[in-house]
Order: structure tokens, then sequence, then C-alpha cells
């Protein structure tokens, strides 16, 4: 389980697939040149972290990884929580959320996490997914446009209301530029798949801008040289208070990464017919992470269009992602400083055609003739992630998803009379034919009602539980509770179960239960409800719940003769 694919991998490693492996990373790396640089600039951080986030990140996600074909580095998931974090805490309160998060990622895969957080809701990750994309569009549109303006509002409202403002300010070469980028991406795949666009558009538009002199905000004009070499770890410095406070924002980037990087590795497994270890991802991921925030870099995980263009390279084992790395390290030692020749507003052309494919529109609007409470999470997660803030979105999404769950189990959860006073009941729907241990096939004693719990009892449950029991006429004698469909039982089940026995006793009345299952069977052992109920009160049958039932009955009528008869006398 936690061991990395590449140990797996390298046993039976070929020259032919060295070669294979050798040309895809080379591949990706020259992809995620242009992205790791457009995607830390969108962050608000200079370019240089975003390549430095690909090198070390990237390569440590392919080496401790559970993919054999995953390629970690910065993604616009991330977009959005690194600008909040950097515009309200600054770099360092970045690096101390990364780290966190980091830790957070390897203590998941470490408690074997990695299933449960694939169990996160799709119409919740569809939500806050097409609001980042929104995001990230809105804020390409002033480099896009080539707008003359200050710094642009983080607030999506505010920043709208910023940019309609400076409409008049539209540089006409920045706009020509970016939309001969747009061109090359949207076209360029119907010339060739070997090559990427991004780096098509890239090296065109840079060589437009610098042949003829135009007048166009470049990276190198924005931020200055990129550093052609890679920092020295540094530890941050924040107080506790401060740390503290980067506790949400770094769960978030955790449960972000974890998600990502899940879901790029499922992607990856359906693309080659593997298997991938969802816990040792998420420790890779950690570490990752860690090392990316000691390095200057930002928060990194899967990278699902990067890990596909590995794919289809011919990248099979994690060598190609560390090749990856490896190529954007020499690039940066001897090509950085070129970077900075680079238009503003080529850059913005990547991030909108990135948006534009991560917003998943067609899924989004899918997802909108789903059940009322799906779309009700889909849109909650949307308009809070694009208005409010991607950590208030995902908090307030996955509790409105859990009370969504806890409110479809409790409807699944059926407690009913099946049987009442002398013989079945008359709900038609009470007993299905087709089963040949309902319980019409027995003879109910009289004074005898039968109730029978279909489903989960939990605390979901419980409440309907407790109100359908309240409503039992005539104080039967003894009141016989049939669990043989209830695989779940919790605390507050047994709670429910207590507060029958006792309201129960008080009316005279005898509370068996029969048939219980292992799961409720064992809570029942391991607490006190078993005393309450007694038990020589737990009947492994319904035939024999309804003996007990009888000779109770009997019991009592003996019992109750002898004393009369002795009034009597």
């Amino acid at each position: 389980m936690f061991v990395p694919k590449l140990v797996t991998t390298l046993r039976g490693y070929d020259r032919a697939q060295l070669v294979r492996d050798l040309t895809a990373g080379v591949i990706v790396g020259i992809v995620a040149l242009p992205l790791s640089i457009a995607f830390a600039i969108a962050s608000g951080v200079t370019p240089d972290r975003g390549l430095y986030t690909a090198i070390v990140a990237g390569f440590l996600i392919s080496a401790l990884g559970g993919s054999r074909v995953q390629v970690g580095g910065p993604t616009g998931a991330f977009v959005v929580i690194v600008y909040g974090i950097v515009q309200r805490y600054g770099v360092g309160g970045l690096t101390v959320a990364t780290l966190m998060a980091g830790v957070m990622l390897v203590a998941f895969g470490v408690a074997k996490l990695g299933v449960a957080i694939r169990f996160i809701p799709r119409p919740l990750v569809t939500g806050f997914t097409s609001g980042i994309a929104v995001i990230i569009a809105s804020g390409e549109i002033k480099d896009f446009l080539g707008l003359r303006m200050g710094a642009v509002p983080a607030p999506f409202v505010e920043k709208l209301a910023a940019i309609g403002a400076h409409l008049g300010t539209v540089n006409g070469r920045a706009f020509g530029v970016a939309l001969l980028a747009l061109a090359i991406l949207i076209l360029w795949p119907r010339v060739s798949h070997r090559v990427p666009g991004p780096l098509v558009a890239l090296l065109v538009t840079t060589a437009v801008v610098r042949g003829f002199g135009l007048d166009v905000e470049t990276i190198g004009s924005r931020f200055g040289a990129i550093s052609a070499s890679l920092p020295h770890p540094v530890m941050p410095h924040l107080t506790f208070a401060e740390a503290a406070s980067l506790v949400g924002p770094a769960f978030t980037i955790a449960l972000l990464g974890g998600i990502e990087s899940l879901l790029s590795a499922v992607v990856a497994d359906g693309m080659i017919g593997g298997q991938h270890r969802s816990n040792m991802e998420l420790v890779a991921q950690g570490v990752a992470n860690v090392a990316s925030a000691l390095f200057g870099g930002i928060p990194a995980t899967g990278a699902i269009a990067r890990t596909a263009t590995n794919v289809k390279n011919g990248g099979r084992t994690p060598v190609a992602g560390m090749v990856h790395a490896a190529t954007l390290l020499l690039i940066t030692l001897f090509f950085g400083r070129w970077a900075g020749l680079v238009p503003m507003a080529t850059l913005a052309s990547i991030l909108l055609v990135v948006a534009y494919h991560m917003s998943e529109w067609r899924v989004f609007r899918n997802e909108l003739s789903s059940p009322r409470g799906d779309v009700a999470v889909m849109l909650v997660a949307f308009l809070l992630t694009v208005l409010v803030d991607l950590t208030v979105a995902i908090e307030v999404g996955m509790v409105l998803a859990a009370f969504l769950f806890m409110k479809r189990m409790a409807e699944v959860t059926q407690v009913r009379a099946v049987a009442v006073a002398g013989g079945p009941s008359d709900d038609p729907d009470a007993d299905e034919a087709p089963d040949p241990d309902a319980t019409g096939h027995y003879r109910v004693p009289r004074g005898v009602e039968v109730y029978e719990i279909n489903g989960p009892f939990f605390f979901g449950a419980a409440a309907a539980f407790k109100d359908t029991l309240a409503r039992v006429a005539g104080k039967p004698k003894v009141l016989v509770l049939r669990m043989r469909r209830v695989p779940t039982i919790d605390a507050t089940g047994l709670h429910a179960l207590t507060d029958v026995v006792h309201r129960s006793r008080r009316d005279g009345s005898l509370v068996l239960l029969s048939e219980v299952q292992p799961q409720p069977l064992q809570a029942l052992q391991r607490s006190v409800v078993l005393d309450e109920i007694g038990e020589e009160h737990l009947c492994p049958t319904l035939k024999d719940a309804l003996t007990a039932a009888e000779e109770h009955i009997a019991a009592r009528r003996l019992l109750h003769g002898t004393g009369r008869h002795a009034a009597v006398t």
C-alpha cells in the first residue's frame, strides 16, 4: 500500500520503455513551462515560483507517488485559494499554509483516507471547479485586452466593475497578440498533437512582439528577470497566531490537492488500464508540497492535462514525470532569462483556454437536471466560490451535502407496523408476497404488535422511529421490533431503542428484538442498552420472538388469574 509505483515499475524496465519515457517527459516538460509561469502569475506570485513548484514538487510526486503516469505541479485549481492567501498573509503566509497542507496530506495517506476523499460529492466538485474557472477567466481580462489600470481588485464584483471602468484603455496591440495566441491554441491541435500548442503560441507571439517592437507588457517588464537558478530551502517565520489563522486555508489546499490528485490518477488509470495506490499518492503529494514550500514554490497536485499528455506520448512509468521535472530545470537554468520576453497577453490566452476546459460547462449544464438537492449543492458551491471564498465554498458545500445525504438516508430507512393485535396488518404494502419470511406468514398472538425497521438505523432515522412508535395504539402486551434489514446502528439509534423500552415498560409492555444483524448486535453488546432491554429479549428469529411473546402473555394471564383468586379467597 505504501510502496511507490516507481519501485514496482522498475522491475523488468527495458530500454524501449526508457526511450518512450524520455520522449514523453521532455514533451510534458515543454507543455508545463508556460502553464507553470501562467498559474504562478495568476496566483499573485512571481513566475519563477511556478517553475520551482513544477521542478521540485513535480519530481517528488512522480518519484514517490502511487500512480504510474501521474504528472504533478501547479494547477488552476489552486489559483483562487493561493491568490487569497497571498493578498491577506503575504508570501510567507502562503509558505506556511503550503507546509501545513503537505503535513495534512501525509496524515491523510497514513490514515488510509485515500478512498474516503473520493466520496466527495460530484456536484460539489463541479460547483467549485466551475467557480474557479470563472475566477481565473475574469482575472485574465485585463492582460487579454491590455487594459491600462493598476492592480485588479480580488472580489469578483469589484473586479468586473474596475475592468468595466477601464474598457476605454484597451491596448490594441496587446489585444491582437492575445487573439493570435488564442487562434494558435485553438487551431494548432489540427496541425500536430506532438508539438504542444501552448509552446507554439508562446514562441510565435514572442517573436512577433520582438520582431515588430510592439508596445506590449511582458513578463520581464512586470516582474523583472527570472532567476536562472533554484533557491535554497528557507523556513518561514510566522507567529503562532498567524499560523493558527492559516489552518482553514491549509485544510482547503490539502482537501483540494487530494481531490485533484486522485481524480487525475483515476483518469490516468482509465487511459492505461492501471490501478493507482491512493494512500501512497496522498503521501507523495504531501511530501511534494512540503518540499515545494521550502524551495519557494506554491501548492502542487496532480495535473490532469499534463498527465494525459504524458500518456498520449508513450509515458508509462514515473520516470517520465521525473524527466519532465528535469527538463524544466534545464530550461530554467539555461533559458530562464528568455522567459522575460513572453507577452502577458499570451499567458492570458493560455489561461483562458485552461479556464474554458476547467469549467466543464457541459457537465455543469447536465447537472442542472439532477435532483434538486444536488443542484442546490452545486450552485451554492459555485456562487460561494465566485462571490465569497473557495474555503467557505468547500466548507458550506460539504456541510450541505452531508445534510442532504442524511436526509436521503433517513428517507430510505422505514419503520412500519407489519402485524397488529391479532393478525397481519391491513396495509397491502406491509408484507410482500415474494418474501417467504414475511410477517404475514406467521400467526401473531392477540396483544402482540410487530414493527419492522428497514434500513440503517442512525441519527437521521431515529426521530422517524420514535414518532412512528409513539403512535402505537392500545398499549400492546408485547412489542416486537424486527431488525432483519438493519445493517448498522449508531449511538442515537441505540438511545432511541432505550427510550422505547422505557416508555413501553411504563405502559406495561414487553419489548423483544428479532433477527438483530452482526453490527447492531455488537453495538448493543458494547453499550448499556442491552442491560435495559435484557439479553434474554433478543430473539434469533421472528418465530422465536412470537413464541416468547405468547409465553409472556400466558404467564401474565396466569399471574393475573392467580392474583384474582387470592383476592377472592
